[in-house]
């Protein structure tokens, strides 16, 4: 039997990425705790998924066979999920789904229920996030398919920026254009707005206070908080801009990009592809963009002359935001690289000295909640990443 009220309910939480889809079972009620994690392949020859239990044990572990398409098509590995799901719940009702969608564009600075019109107007965005918004809309479609009378909610990752000040969103372009929507949008909202609400649960001084989060996965970025909201952020119109990341340049000089079009003949197409596909730390080191692989071959000066960028390019963007802030109170490093990479975290708090951070060797060492030294003039700490708890609240709000 499932250990949870059938009364109560349940809400499923999605994260779409470029070739899975996390997912993550909830009680409809406030236990933030999900009866359920797992993960949905969407590539590769058999996709299907695989859940653990609250303890982080396999309870379940399907491939389903694949109609040559299943990224864009049918997707067999959420049908798959919600067949399980129904013998998992038993009879506990699956009352509303939510979605992490990359961009919200102008319009959609609030989480909202997917209907025809909706989904009609996401489709729109697509330009704006080329390869993100059709991997974000592809579950929408296949629950849709699959269970056509289940709620959807999308949760936006551009919508926690969506108050910025106006100087942090506007490009130094024509009105012509940037009243087109071509402004700064900021992305990994979810992520921000996750670790806003838990510093105020945890440390609310800090949380009212001035601090910069840096999640640093393969796609990273970095925010500026005060007092919970966001003040600016590195990511920018799209998810190219700012950080060095694992196969993304980050912030680049356009004119970069007309010199490749105009005297090496690259087009829309082979530009795409090198700028999301063949840079960042893949591109500098010329052998991969994981970052454990990276530190386990330092020897090889490539791979150093990549980090070595990756880690300049972070303090410089961190001091960008400091700027920004009128100062640093806090520094919270999340999502997998932030959070599993003491080495990162030490060079970068050493590249961090001049603003007073000081951190305790043997807790970053052990990735502590807390890593700053007691002398540290900034709270320096550690926290997990937990976008499907962001998008549970949201369904719970828009349900309820």
């Amino acid at each position: 039997m499932p250990p949870y009220s059938a009364e109560a309910g349940a809400v499923l939480a999605l994260n779409a990425g470029s070739s899975s889809v996390k997912f993550a079972v909830y009680p409809a009620g406030p236990e933030a705790r999900p009866l359920a994690r797992g993960e949905v392949e969407i590539g590769g020859a058999r996709p299907g998924f695989v859940a653990y239990d609250r303890d982080g044990k396999t309870i379940a572990q399907q491939s389903a066979q694949d109609d040559g398409d299943a990224d864009r098509g049918s997707m067999p590995g959420i049908k798959a999920v919600m067949d399980w799901l129904d013998t998992f719940m038993g009879d506990t009702p699956l009352l509303g789904a939510g979605h992490r969608v990359v961009h919200g564009g102008e319009r959609f600075t609030a989480p909202c229920v997917i209907t025809d019109q909706v989904l009609a107007a996401l489709d729109t965005l697509t330009p704006l996030a080329p390869l993100h918004q059709p991997a974000s809309l592809a579950p929408v479609r296949a629950l849709r398919d699959h269970r056509p009378q289940l709620r959807q909610v999308a949760c936006f990752d551009t919508a926690f920026h969506a108050h910025m000040p106006d100087v942090a969103q506007r490009l130094a372009l024509p009105r012509t254009i940037t009243d087109q929507g071509v402004r700064r949008y900021g992305f990994h909202g979810l992520s921000y707005e996750h670790i806003a609400r838990r510093l105020s649960d945890i440390a609310p001084a800090l949380a009212k206070g001035r601090t910069i989060v840096a999640h640093l996965g393969s796609g990273a970025s970095l925010c500026a908080l005060r007092d919970g909201k966001s003040i600016d952020t590195t990511m920018g119109f799209s998810v190219l801009d700012g950080l060095v990341m694992g196969t993304r340049c980050g912030h680049l000089d356009p004119g970069v990009t007309l010199y490749l079009a105009q005297a090496l003949g690259y087009d829309h197409d082979r530009l795409q592809h090198l700028l999301y596909h063949e840079s960042g730390l893949l591109g500098v080191s010329g052998r991969s963009a994981d970052m454990r692989d990276l530190l386990a071959h330092r020897d090889d000066p490539p791979v150093m002359q990549a980090l070595d960028l990756y880690i300049y390019r972070l303090a410089r963007e961190v001091a960008g935001l400091v700027s920004a802030l009128d100062g640093l109170d806090g520094l919270v490093f999340t999502a997998g690289v932030g959070e599993h990479t003491p080495y990162v975290r030490a060079r970068l708090c050493a590249a961090l000295g001049w603003l007073g951070v000081r951190l305790d060797t043997q807790a970053n060492d052990r990735s502590a909640p807390t890593i700053s030294a007691a002398d540290s003039a900034v709270q320096v700490r550690v926290e997990p990443a937990d976008e499907e708890d962001v998008i549970r609240r949201c369904v719970l709000q828009q349900i309820g």
